[in-house]
């Protein structure tokens, strides 16, 4: 599987709107025909792979098969798959088989979610995620297949933040998926994974050269991060302390975590990461409105320069 430089993360299951001309279709839940579309488009114009998470909606693989079946050249990911929603014989059993149906293009992001939605919403011992993961792709491993084979081994990611998981990812799997992170920090993913493994790495963009009217904007994407414990310590990690994440964020910290401003600075922020060390950089285009800027995938993409 070629990786292109430039992939889409879009949270597929809503609340969302697709497309900023169209405001007959108010922003709301994404229905399957228009999650179709949006692949669609996003195939047109050049990227490589379209990203989405899986939390208390769509089953993930399930949402993949229907990209797939909608698209013929675009690299469906799951971005991620949580370990704790199935267990490893049916995720493998998914992941190939969908990998065997689309001809190669899917790839299986994994990942152990929050302590908050795999204790508090899934009721899953949440004490041990590293060791969890590794035993997880133990027994995905040795879990038997007996469909028809794919043509080659389907590829697997881990959402990764801290060292440990990425060592696991370059050492076990053909990477890893990162989210809400800096560029400094994908220079030390790529450290630690060597050369070879695949970084795929997520990057919020606002089309916003004020920067108040940004930061806004991307405070209200962060809220919720911000709440949770892996991310918190993830960001302190990079440099950060507990006073920049206050009152929704810091300057330094929203700066640090989002791109924004005009085409030349979201390009820009697109090539730090790449010569950090970025395989891929996983676009994630914030509107206003809680949707997704078209106006961003359509003037950063591929077949655009």
């Amino acid at each position: 599987m070629n990786i292109g430089k430039l992939g889409v993360w879009a949270a597929l299951d809503g609340p969302i709107c697709f497309f900023e001309n169209d405001r007959s279709a108010e922003l709301g839940r994404a229905t399957a025909p228009r999650i179709a579309e949006f692949a669609r488009r996003i195939e047109t114009l050049g990227y490589s792979h379209v990203w989405f998470p899986e939390g208390f909606g769509r089953n993930s693989l399930v949402t993949a098969s229907w990209l797939l079946a909608n698209t013929t050249k675009l690299i469906v990911a799951t971005g991620i798959a949580t370990i704790y929603a199935r267990d490893p014989m049916a995720m493998r059993g998914g992941a190939d088989a969908l990998n065997e149906q689309s001809g190669g293009r899917f790839v299986l992001g994994l990942g152990v979610s929050h302590r908050e939605a795999i204790e508090g919403m899934r009721g899953h011992d949440y004490s041990k995620p590293l060791t969890a993961m590794r035993t997880y792709l133990d027994a995905y491993e040795a879990a038997p297949y007996m469909a028809a084979t794919p043509a080659a081994p389907t590829p697997i990611v881990l959402a990764a933040l801290r060292e440990k998981m990425i060592a696991l990812s370059g050492t076990r799997t053909q990477g890893a998926h990162t989210y809400n992170v800096t560029p400094e920090h994908t220079a030390t993913a790529r450290s630690i994974l060597g050369p070879d493994k695949w970084l795929c790495v997520e990057q919020p963009m606002i089309l916003e050269p004020d920067g108040a009217k940004a930061r806004k904007i991307a405070r209200g994407e962060l809220e919720l991060y911000l709440g949770l414990e892996n991310y918190r310590n993830s960001w302190r990690s990079m440099g950060f302390e507990d006073a920049d994440f206050e009152n929704g964020g810091s300057d330094r910290f929203i700066d640090g975590t989002v791109g924004w401003g005009d085409e030349n600075a979201l390009r820009a922020r697109i090539d730090a990461h790449l010569q950090a060390g970025a395989s891929q950089v996983c676009i994630k285009a914030l509107s206003a409105d809680g949707g997704t800027d078209m106006r961003i995938l359509e003037c950063l993409a591929p077949q655009q320069g």
